[in-house]
């Protein structure tokens, strides 16, 4: 009985979680047609003349794709040996939230516009169309991320600091009469100038804070470019290695090196 079930599971597992099978691919394939359908019926569904006509078609088509994907997270939590890790991870915890919307409905009426977190699992089609190598520049953009976060906390407290003097001046020189009536409000024009936004609700109308005013535009540019630049650093120094789109046959993750026989997540043999 054992046996069967690992071989039950084994099937399922290459079905599901594998892309280099002919039947994992048109699963995988089926699956996000599935998913992109689901999204337009509940886009159709929040326009209030075509609800009012087809709300009953449109409520029997969101209860079958929740009840797809409902059996398909089951089918997904039953092929690992570690339900838990797959739950808990982030393709884990997207599934389950592309189906619980649907159900709390039930007790809870407009929830289920949460449904539109399904399109998060259109990121499956990285696995589809197997674009490892993406996944794989992926991780080196988060490596670079991670290793620039001193860096960008530094520069961030930096402009922050900036942020209040050019705030606290605007308010000393502008007044209230000119809108700038408490140092967060000038606080506020500090961050939307410096961010070359302008909004334009609010503006310095002084000679002086006009002067000013150009001082940050023009650092605003400079501003800009310092954390694409401390990133793009750090990008030149990293390389990126080529990843198997194999499925961990226990925890469900992937992203292990072609040549990797255990899983790096959990340890179990792949």
């Amino acid at each position: 009985m054992a046996k069967k079930l690992d071989s039950w599971r084994r099937r399922v597992h290459v079905i599901i979680y594998e892309s280099d099978t002919r039947a994992g691919r048109l699963f995988d394939i089926s699956l996000v047609g599935v998913i992109v359908l689901s999204i337009l019926v509940l886009m159709i569904e929040s326009i209030h003349g075509v609800k009012d006509g087809w709300h009953t078609t449109l409520k029997i088509l969101e209860w079958v794709f929740t009840g797809v994907f409902t059996v398909e997270y089951l089918l997904r939590l039953s092929a690992v040996k570690n339900p838990l890790r797959y739950a808990t991870s982030f393709f884990g915890i997207v599934d389950l939230a592309s189906v619980l919307p649907t159900w709390l409905s039930i007790f809870y009426p407009g929830a289920h516009y949460f449904l539109a977190l399904r399109v998060l699992r259109l990121l499956r089609i990285f696995r589809i169309l197997k674009l490892s190598n993406y996944i794989s520049q992926a991780e080196v953009l988060r490596k670079a991320m991670a290793e620039s976060r001193q860096k960008i906390v530094v520069f961030l407290i930096t402009v922050a600091t900036l942020v209040v003097i050019v705030g606290t001046l605007m308010y000393v020189v502008e007044g209230e009469k000119n809108g700038f009536t408490s140092i967060p409000r000038g606080m506020y024009w500090a961050v939307v100038t410096l961010t070359t936004v302008g909004y334009g609700d609010i503006s310095p109308h002084t000679t002086l804070g006009q002067v000013l005013a150009s001082f940050v535009m023009i650092m605003g540019y400079g501003i800009i470019a310092v954390p694409t630049g401390i990133v793009t650093a750090q990008l030149a120094h990293i390389k990126a290695k080529p990843v198997s789109g194999q499925a961990c046959p226990s925890c469900s993750l992937q992203g292990h090196d072609i040549d990797a026989k255990y899983c790096k997540f959990c340890g179990s043999a792949l």
